[in-house]
């Protein structure tokens, strides 16, 4: 590109220096072509500011283009929220921790079999237990084939059948779980936290709870989730893992903001 550009530099220069002839390298003889070149290369050896040069204006230009293309997903992500906000906010099903009346509520897409939803895990847990005052709300969203469903099924059949202690019990236990999910693993699982395994059997296979998942992804494919974790804090939507003191950093922006 910058080649081409300096091509194009030079033909203008050499039409302002009078020539009579529109200046083509596809009219050129190949020793003309040759010829041509070679004053190319004597010129930028002469000249290689004009190399830095253009590089820093593409560089510059691509900067430009690319603060634009985030500043329109911004605007898009922000119209997303606006437009599902009774879905992401009020949803009657999906498990609400934290500090119900926080000032600023997090959603969090997740699947239980993502590695990096796990490494978020324990992340997400000590902010909510030092801050105090963040409204938190977990989306079931397995999309990493059956094994991620059969564990959204079980963390939803617990909060069905025995509340939202009990789901957070579960849902901290499958973060943690890497092994087939049946009846005996529920078992272990529910023993494991003190819970009733056979309520939550009963409950797996719940229309509402299938339901509930079927509505969740149809949400994430309206906010345009494509992997997990997605959170969104406050009206800014983070597509995918990000260290604590970016998280942080960015609750005290949007509580700033706000």
């Amino acid at each position: 590109m910058i080649m081409r550009n300096l091509f194009a530099a030079l033909s203008t220069l050499a039409l302002l220096a009078g020539s009579a002839t529109a200046f083509d390298l596809g009219d050129m003889s190949d020793q003309e072509r040759e010829a041509f070149r070679n004053e190319v290369r004597a010129y930028l050896m002469d000249n290689p500011e004009v190399i830095m040069e253009a590089v820093d204006l593409l560089r510059r230009q691509e900067d430009a283009a690319a603060a634009m293309t985030a500043e329109e997903e911004f605007n898009r992500d922000l119209a997303l929220v606006a437009q599902n906000a009774d879905d992401l906010f009020n949803d009657p099903i999906s498990f609400v921790g934290g500090n119900p009346d926080g000032d600023i509520t997090i959603v969090e897409f997740l699947d239980y079999r993502c590695g990096y939803c796990r490494q978020a895990h324990s992340e997400v847990a000590n902010l909510l237990k030092s801050d105090g005052n963040i409204r938190w709300i977990v989306k079931e969203y397995p999309i990493l084939g059956q094994a991620s469903m059969d564990s959204s099924q079980v963390a939803l059949a617990t909060k069905r059948s025995l509340g939202d202690d009990a789901y957070l019990k579960m849902h901290d236990s499958l973060m943690r779980f890497g092994g087939q999910i049946n009846d005996a693993s529920i078992k272990r699982l529910a023993r494991s936290a003190d819970l009733d395994g056979d309520k939550i059997i009963a409950a797996f296979d719940d229309e509402q709870i299938l339901e509930h998942i079927s509505n969740v992804r149809d949400l994430g494919q309206r906010m345009l989730v494509s992997g997990t974790p997605t959170f969104l804090i406050g009206d800014v939507i983070i597509r995918g893992y990000i260290q604590p003191d970016q998280f942080r950093a960015l609750i005290q922006q949007v509580r700033e903001e706000s």
